[in-house]
């Protein structure tokens, strides 16, 4: 029987101008990247990637 992983749940971000701390931002970044990556190509992916960016532009400058 194959034994099943339960991964965290994906962070919520709900306002542009809410703080996350690096450590989720990087984690939330992992898993749009890998959707992203399935669907390469795709407008949904294009948005998607300029969300993470984004996200992670935020959570960087509020670590310094």
């Amino acid at each position: 029987m194959a034994e099943i992983i339960q991964f965290r749940p994906k962070p919520v971000i709900q306002e542009e101008d809410e703080e996350i701390d690096l450590y989720t931002a990087v984690d939330a970044a992992i898993r749009d990247l890998r959707d992203i990556a399935a669907r390469w190509g795709e407008e949904p992916a294009r948005l998607q990637a300029e969300e993470c960016r984004r996200m992670l532009e935020r959570a960087f400058e509020a670590a310094y």
